[in-house]
């Protein structure tokens, strides 16, 4: 079994105290449920965390989860439709620091001070130029909210790959400040009780050790979502080829390794892509399997709904549209003319009127359009949380509510501190803790669930209740979110 077995807290509690956590969220202080990490309390903590600071460094990260238990296909019948929700950029204690019986900053035992390039603690938090948070503020997380409102944007943080691994700094998770464009505003989160989303978490199952998929940025984590590997492209251009010296310090910025591995920012040569791009600088066509084929051998009905995918594909340029963001984009078999391109790809519109209609294949991955998405940067919190919630109401209040599980994630940490180290499964991940949300009629109810996920997991589940053959050995042992679902649930279950 994963490490942290399947556990979860008492709904009538979590539900009342989160009720209680929203009006102490008006009246300005975090609540009793999530203790303040106040400047006596964080330094009597210091304290401790300097004593065993050593022991710390010489602890190798959490190991790999064994192969997986499978949920019974019996169980899993009930389960006809499953919906996958693709947000961005939000690391777990970010958003969900503060949740009633969740692993949160604000409950946890310790908190390492974070450190600068040398391992020296900061002494106050230092801020990029133009920062409309103060420098000198202790080194403890803060409230974003305390200067930049929710409704407002935030500058886009480091998330890189080379970036997410000196951050992570081998578990110690004490360089997001260093190691960040946006250094202490890494260490800032939103009040929880806030959120949209985290009323439907306290309603259903919110996953706290749920971590992304693959060190790195959104078009590499979009590559695992749907396939649990990483682009090959040996022979890219130099131009944006990336090179490491002898100690692996970055020498120069690429989306490609040293070696042919697709990690970073790009577009795919086969379009639909960003105008005047020349093709000796896009990704060409990728051939290896993803989830949709093997959705598709099975005759299991599959669809990859974008928002603006219509406009995109008429080349209308402004509408916020990530291309990096929708992956099937890279591979040859859903090429332009392609039947396949046809089938499964498909517009955020096109979504709504399935929902609508009942018509709503077995497996549906929605991706919004930037500013509805909460990548920093270019969308504000709010808007995503509340676009996205208007999702999950119209999927509730449609005819396949009974037999559908959806599930809202983040691609990745987007640059911003989580205090629990990730395990170790293979050399790309995963990464940073990240949060998932499991909202279904036979999703427990109140329900924090412990055990340990990556984003893997969701191919997992879609594997198992399918009867698909794994893409490869990190979905193999992944463990399909089965701590989320309780199938002897009765039916009816209301439509909040």
């Amino acid at each position: 079994m994963p490490r942290g077995g399947v556990t979860g807290v008492d709904g009538a509690r979590t539900a009342g105290a989160f009720r209680q956590g929203r009006v102490d969220a008006r009246r300005g202080r975090v609540p009793d449920c999530a203790p303040s990490v106040g400047a006596a309390h964080v330094e009597s903590r210091m304290t401790a965390v300097r004593a065993t600071l050593a022991l710390l460094l010489a602890l190798a990260l959490v190991p790999a989860p064994a192969r997986a238990a499978t949920l019974r296909p019996a169980s899993l019948a009930r389960l006809r439709h499953l919906v996958v929700i693709v947000l961005e950029n939000h690391s777990f204690d970010n958003l969900y620091g503060e949740f009633p019986g969740a692993d949160g900053f604000a409950s946890a035992r310790s908190l390492p001070p974070q450190v600068d390039a040398q391992g020296t603690p900061y002494a106050t938090l230092p801020m990029p130029p133009g920062s409309r948070i103060p420098a000198g503020l202790p080194n403890r997380p803060f409230c974003i909210e305390d200067w930049v409102p929710a409704t407002e944007k935030l500058p886009d943080l480091s998330h890189a790959r080379d970036d997410e691994r000196a951050q992570i700094a081998g578990g110690r998770m004490d360089r997001f400040v260093a190691f960040n464009s946006s250094k202490g505003e890494a260490y800032g989160y939103y009040h929880t009780m806030n959120l949209p989303l985290a009323k439907l978490a306290a309603e259903y199952t919110l996953c706290d050790r749920f971590f992304h998929d693959a060190i790195g940025g959104s078009m590499l984590s979009h590559l695992w979502l749907i396939a649990a590997r990483t682009a090959r492209w040996p022979d890219a251009p130099d131009s944006v080829r990336q090179r490491h010296d002898a100690s692996g310090r970055l020498v120069h910025g690429g989306f490609v390794t040293d070696d042919g591995w697709v990690v970073g920012t790009c577009q795919s040569r086969l379009g639909p892509h960003a105008k005047g791009i020349p093709d000796s600088l896009l990704v060409p066509g990728q051939d290896f399997d993803t989830i949709g084929d093997r959705l598709s051998e099975k005759g299991v009905p599959w669809a990859w709904y974008a928002e603006g995918w219509n406009d995109a594909l008429a080349g209308r340029e402004g509408t916020s549209f990530k291309y990096h963001h929708n992956p099937f984009i890279f591979f040859t078999r859903y090429g332009p003319g392609t039947a396949a391109r046809a089938e499964h790809l498909r517009d955020g519109e096109d979504f709504l009127r399935d929902v609508r209609a009942g018509t709503l294949p077995a497996v549906a991955f929605y991706k919004p359009i930037g500013i509805h998405n909460e990548h920093p940067g270019y969308a504000d919190v709010m808007s995503g949380e509340r676009f996205t919630e208007a999702l999950v109401r119209a999927v509730m209040a449609g005819p396949q509510w009974d037999s559908t599980a959806i599930v809202i994630t983040y691609d990745e940490h987007g640059g911003f501190w989580d205090h629990v180290r990730p395990p170790v499964a293979d050399a790309w991940g995963p990464g940073t803790r990240i949060p998932a949300i499991v909202i279904a009629p036979f999703a427990r109810r109140h329900h924090v669930d412990h055990t340990t996920y990556d984003t893997t997991s969701i191919l997992a589940l879609i594997e198992r209740r399918w009867g698909l053959a794994p893409l490869g050995t990190r979905d193999a042992d992944a463990n399909p979110l089965q701590g989320a679902f309780d199938f002897a649930a009765p039916a009816g279950t209301p439509r909040r």
